[in-house]
């Protein structure tokens, strides 16, 4: 039983080196290679305009239960005029770059490990380097540098969104006052709190990409050819961004934060 467990604790320490050899090789060749603006905003376009109304959708709703769950808490102790506050700094810190995150990996996260997979699997890859073409700068590299770019905005869209929710329950149907909400969240949010959401939501962006493009690069290493390798391949990729999502959260908040 102690040979299994260390043993699997082996393998994930081994895969967690491969996983970040594999983004850093594709970063760096990107950036210092043949850097392909083009590439960049098409990726742009589908991980941050393609998710948009997802995440808009999601975060207004995220705000409207906040507003409900932490009305009825805070009355309890005759605080309800820290609404505004509590809620803002709910999403700023904590559940905006989550949930934001989540929501792309499960819109574009799951497009990149699929997409890269079938290329896989249709040796279009194989193909990339017969034509001396770096396949990590031409098929990765762009996809990470969109994800530094979308992650902070669609972040930062998710916020004020789910501020706004949280004002639509809090004031509009509870009868909270408006001026009151908008002081607290004025003055109790402060720049740290704002460039901490955004430092996760930057490490989400190249952490997640990274394990997506790493799962469609590889579909057929454990599953062979095939429409079942790049299911799992996507599978896969989708719950172990979403589980890494936690856990670097967790470690930025303990830690650097």
């Amino acid at each position: 039983m102690i040979v299994a467990f260390g043993g699997m604790w082996l393998k994930m320490i081994q895969r967690l080196g491969l996983i970040t050899v594999f983004g850093s090789t594709a970063l760096f060749r990107s950036l210092t290679y043949k850097f392909s603006l083009s590439k960049v905003v098409e990726q742009i376009y589908i991980i941050g305009v393609k998710t948009l109304p997802v995440v808009m959708l999601i975060s207004l709703f995220t705000g409207m239960v906040l507003g409900i769950q932490l009305y009825l808490t805070l009355v309890k102790f005759n605080s309800e005029g820290l609404l505004g506050a509590a809620i803002a700094l709910t999403l700023i810190r904590e559940l905006g770059p989550v949930i934001a995150a989540i929501m792309v990996v499960g819109q574009a996260g799951s497009s990149m490990a699929s997409e890269i997979g079938i290329m896989r699997n249709d040796e279009q890859i194989d193909a990339l380097e017969t034509m001396n073409i770096d396949p990590l700068s031409y098929l990765v590299g762009p996809r990470i540098i969109a994800a530094m770019i979308c992650f902070p905005i669609l972040t930062a869209v998710f916020d004020l969104i789910g501020i706004f929710g949280g004002y639509l329950t809090g004031v509009e149907l509870l009868g909270l006052d408006p001026g009151s909400y908008w002081f607290r969240v004025e003055t109790q949010v402060n720049f740290s709190d704002v460039a901490g959401g955004f430092v996760k939501a930057f490490c989400f962006g190249i952490l997640t990409t990274v394990i997506c493009c790493y799962k469609g690069f590889y579909a057929n290493v454990h599953r062979g050819f095939g429409a079942r390798g790049v299911s799992d391949a996507t599978t896969s990729a989708v719950v172990m961004s979403s589980v890494t999502i936690l856990v670097a959260d967790y470690i930025i908040t303990s830690i650097v934060l």
